[in-house]
């Protein structure tokens, strides 16, 4: 089985990461780690697109652009890292996103114009963790989850996640080690 770890965490000591590596250690699985912070993502400007659709219309994915977007589609199962970040999640994981959803790699449309997807894995995990216990899931997980569905074909989504990190008073160990136990 091939996993793809996405690790969009910053901080050095990250609980995102921490959950993450509990996580990969239980799976027992070779994993490929891609560290987006490590990535200079070009800028999506016109450019950019005119270049890409080019490609894409000639069915020319030999571009490193698209390497990103092949080893995605490629994957068994994938587990993505970020923390929840201002609603959502860290910006690198946006950039690694706009690079990966590419037409005729990981989606194409039906003629119908549903997107139906090309990607190999059974299941994403998404990871993360909030300081506060507001954490409304359609934001952040809830549009990693929509593109894994909805774009990607990959069935199976799991969120794990330890919210409350932050309250003045708040157990820290206690929070991730109870969502430790459930992986």
């Amino acid at each position: 089985m091939s996993v793809l770890f996405i690790n969009a965490c910053v901080r050095k000591e990250s609980r995102t990461k921490d959950l993450a590596d509990h996580l990969l250690t239980q799976l027992n699985e070779p994993y490929e780690e891609i560290y987006l912070n490590s990535i200079n993502f070009p800028v999506v400007d016109e450019d950019f697109l005119v270049k890409r659709d080019r490609l894409i219309a000639d069915r020319d994915f030999s571009n490193p652009m698209f390497d990103l977007a092949k080893q995605f589609a490629k994957a068994d199962s994938i587990i993505i890292a970020a923390p929840f970040w201002d609603l959502s999640f860290p910006a690198s994981l946006k950039q690694y996103l706009e690079q990966i959803n590419v037409l005729g790699i990981t989606f194409y449309y039906t003629s119908e114009g549903i997107p139906e997807g090309l990607c190999k894995a059974k299941s994403l995990t998404y990871v993360t963790t909030a300081g506060g216990n507001f954490f409304p899931e359609e934001y952040g997980a809830g549009y990693v989850k929509a593109l894994a569905q909805s774009f990607y074909g990959i069935p199976e989504f799991r969120l794990v996640k330890a919210t409350g990190l932050d309250i003045t008073g708040a157990d820290v160990d206690a929070i991730i080690d109870s969502v430790k136990k459930n992986y």
